[in-house]
Formats: structure tokens, sequence, C-alpha cells
């Protein structure tokens, strides 16, 4: 497996939940220092990154984009694809349709996050299932020859009230229908929403694309109560090998929160590999 830390331009919403908020270029420079294999890039639109250098950047540091994430689209901008206005989920779908053509460029993944939206007081799951499996489609029709996966990530109940737990983000999953559309498990939300880590994590084994992780307080793996022995064992049993990136707070500071995260992190796993059958 390999690891990345989730980042985000010096401007980034407060509410962003990203460790480093820097020049997208000195972002990279840091995490190559870290250790880390790859930096999650937290947009607001596909124009924040200047391709060719984050390009050299890449080309000089070994690192990678793995996933470029679409959270401040749904929080700074209040686009989303459950919204009943035609114009806003058009607008929605226009906005992650970018951040694939983007993706592209570094062979990345799409979160989309909270973009997929809410259900409305009034309006049934239903309803809003419907909406989000229209635009996810449109979406899967620009990822799909681009090679880009699109990752749902079920999100806790007190953020948005759609699509919270794995059994419901694997369920979406499938009714998509899309090779392109995978199930993003995120630690975090999975401590609220989800009774037992291993069987959501056995029940999606052969969707799942991409795993964030943090502690069960927001802050750096090790610095809160989760069974990350448990988990890294779990990831093991089933084979896993993607991307598992770092969604933290920059707590206490961040260069100290992105070093704890890096250290636990490569020495779990590392625990959890050498028990595995061979």
């Amino acid at each position: 497996m390999k690891i990345g830390l989730a980042v985000a331009a010096a401007d980034a919403l407060p509410s962003a939940f990203v460790v480093l908020r820097d020049d997208l270029c000195r972002c990279v420079d840091r995490c190559a220092a870290l250790g880390y294999d790859g930096v999650e890039l937290a947009l607001r639109y596909a124009g924040e990154v200047d391709v060719p250098e984050m390009k050299r950047r890449l080309a000089a540091t070994g690192l990678e984009v793995p996933c470029i994430s679409s959270g401040q689209v749904f929080a700074a901008d209040h686009l989303y694809f459950t919204h009943p206005d035609p114009a806003v989920r058009d607008a929605a779908v226009g906005r992650i349709a970018d951040m694939i053509r983007l993706a592209a460029e570094f062979g990345a993944k799409v979160n989309t996050g909270r973009v997929r939206g809410i259900v409305r007081e009034g309006e049934t799951v239903e309803a809003a299932a419907e909406r989000y499996l229209a635009c996810i489609g449109r979406c899967a029709d620009v990822a799909e020859p681009l090679g880009v996966e699109l990752l749902v990530e079920p999100v806790n109940r007190y953020e948005v009230n759609f699509i919270n737990d794995c059994a419901e983000g694997l369920e979406i999953v499938k009714r998509a229908g899309r090779r392109c559309v995978k199930l993003m498990p995120d630690l975090f939300h999975m401590n609220i929403e989800d009774a037992s880590f291993r069987q959501a994590f056995e029940a999606a084994r052969d969707y799942i694309g991409y795993v964030h992780v943090a502690d069960s307080n927001r802050l750096a793996p090790g610095w809160g109560h989760l069974p990350f022995d448990e988990i890294f064992q779990i990831l093991s049993d089933i084979r896993y090998d993607g991307y598992i990136t770092a969604e933290i707070l920059p707590k206490p500071a961040p260069d100290a929160a992105a070093a704890q995260a890096i250290r636990f992190l490569r020495a779990g796993l590392a625990a959890a590999a050498d028990l595995r059958p061979g």
C-alpha cells in the first residue's frame, strides 16, 4: 500500500479537512520531505493546479497525485448532484468533469464526496438517488474514456443525510453500474456510521478504490482511539493494495500532525504485512 496526505491551497476553506494549506507545489515538496508517496489535492476548481509545474515537482520528488477531492465544491459553492434545480446539478457536473480531465493528467482518481448532495426537506431518498445516479452517470461518461475512477465516499450523518455508511455507499455504486465508479471508505466516518470495520470492508472488498484515514477525533492516526491494529489487519486480509490517505486536522501543528501520520501508518502497515499468510 502507498500512503498519501490530503492538502489544499493556502486559501482553502477552514472547513477543508487538510493538514497542509500552502502553494500546491510546495505541498508536494513538504510531503516528499516527510516520506509520503503521494498528495491528494483538495480543490474548489480544477484551475487551481498549474499542471506543467505540478508535473515538474512530481517528477523531481517521485511523488504521485493519487486523488483529487471536491468537498469544497459543495461546501463553498453549494453545488451538488441531488439539488432540485437542473442548473445547479449541471454546474456541479461541469465542475467535476473539469476535475476528471485534470485527474487524467496525473493518473489520479476523483473523490465525489459531499458533492453528491443531500436529501432536501420534503423529498424522498429515492428522488435524491435518482438525481445522483443521473449526475454520476454523466460524470462517468467523461471519466471512463480517460481511465479515471470516480469515488463514492460515505459521509457521516452530521455532515450530510445521504449515503452515510458503507452499505449505502456500496448499494449506490452497484446501482450506478459503471466500471469507473468505486467506493471510498473513510475511517473517520466509518467509526460513526458502520457497526463493524471488518464487515464493512469485507462486504465491499471488490469495489474499494481508495481509503481515507484519520483517527476518531479527526487527528493524525494514533492520536485517538480507533483500533488501527485491527484495521491494518483487515486491509491486509482483503488484499487491499491501493492508497490510504490521511485526511486530518492540522493539530497541534501541521508538520507535527503530518509527521505523526506517516510514521504511524508506515509502522502499522508493515506490521500487518508481516503477519499476512503468503
